[in-house]
């Protein structure tokens, strides 16, 4: 496994991800309400860190009080039988498809082993956790240091919350659940929801660029806090325009689109359109390709720095999607997109 260096700091490399991860969501990012909620122990750095949805870092010659600062959860050495231990709430309750456990710039301290178990819980008390039945999804395995483990859990029904559990000790830098979330769009009627939320299980499927900035930024909760908290592409050279297509977490009919260029200023797009279809079947490679010839969901519309661009007159009636390809003229950045729709029943 490699890193980057910036300066002083390494910052891990990014796993790459077999296709069961890649078409999934992470259930244990922080940023739809995931958290660490106890620790048997995290001495020496914060159970709460392995969430982390950045790269972990390595930065040499920084220390705390409790020795050498570790970007995950990291215990102390343990001196009695038994085994470290902690309690993860998913953002959302989900099917699990597997794991990513990162053990990036733990060495002489990462842990040896790993298992996790599985429970379904309407609370988040700890006591109440202990006492719970759970299942074990991952036996136990080995891990390696300075490594992505990508395994796969042993699990068909959805859950809410894990019990990650290192043998005897050690550190893990960062814990990605990858799965689907369930029942998010149970009981909303007609309502409007944003079908392509990442809390209500869309993803990013494809990007012809992402230099600046992920696509899957798109999706996230919230309005960006920066520019390096959305989609944004390289500095166009050539003929053309750049793209990106999400998959909803449900197919539905969108009554409402919102195009959020915050915090782009002098890199915003010119203009946008979006396509979209129903897409039933094939690979996401398959989906690239149709996609060019996709029906238009919202013909080309001007841009402006720096706001929320709302568009409701201007959506084509299409019925419902299950995909959509967010085209930007001829490049830039984009901060969030939000599709309002109902639900197909």
């Amino acid at each position: 496994m490699s890193s980057h260096n910036t300066g002083s700091i390494r910052i891990a490399e990014p796993p790459v991800l077999p296709d069961w991860a890649a078409r999934s969501v992470d259930l244990a990012n922080p940023r739809i309400g995931a958290a660490a909620l106890y620790a048997s122990d995290d001495f020496f750095a914060d159970v709460s860190r392995m969430l982390n949805p950045d790269p972990a870092q390595f930065i040499p010659g920084k220390f705390d009080d409790n020795g050498k600062w570790m970007d995950g959860w990291e215990t102390r050495r343990k001196r009695t039988t038994g085994h470290d231990w902690c309690f993860v709430k998913l953002g959302r309750k989900g099917t699990i498809r597997g794991f990513d456990v990162d053990t990036s710039h733990f060495t002489g301290n990462y842990a040896p082993a790993v298992s996790i178990e599985a429970t379904v819980s309407d609370t988040d008390d700890v006591a109440a956790l202990k006492d719970a039945k759970w299942v074990e999804i991952l036996p136990s395995t080995s891990l390696s240091g300075n490594s992505h483990h990508l395994l796969r859990a042993n699990a068909d029904e959805a859950f809410t919350h894990l019990r990650v559990n290192i043998y005897p000790d050690g550190g893990i830098a960062r814990l990605r659940v990858y799965g689907q979330p369930v029942g998010v769009f149970e009981g909303r009627g007609d309502e409007l929801v944003d079908l392509v939320a990442l809390e209500n299980g869309g993803r990013p499927v494809a990007w012809n660029d992402a230099h600046f900035g992920s696509a899957a930024n798109l999706i996230l909760p919230g309005r960006g806090i920066n520019m390096g908290d959305g989609w944004e592409t390289r500095r166009r050279r050539e003929p053309g325009n750049d793209w990106c297509i999400l998959q909803l977490g449900g197919a539905g009919t969108i009554e409402k689109i919102e195009v959020d260029t915050a915090h782009f200023k002098g890199n915003y797009p010119d203009r946008c359109s979006i396509q979209a279809a129903f897409v039933e079947g094939g690979t996401d490679q398959s989906v690239i390709t149709q996609s060019m010839f996709w029906p238009v969901l919202l013909p080309e519309q001007k841009l402006s720095m720096d706001a929320i661009h709302t568009f409701t007159e201007q959506i084509e009636k299409m019925g419902p999607v299950t995909h959509v390809r967010l085209n930007i003229f001829p490049d830039g950045g984009v901060s969030r997109l939000r599709l309002w729709g109902k639900v197909q029943r």
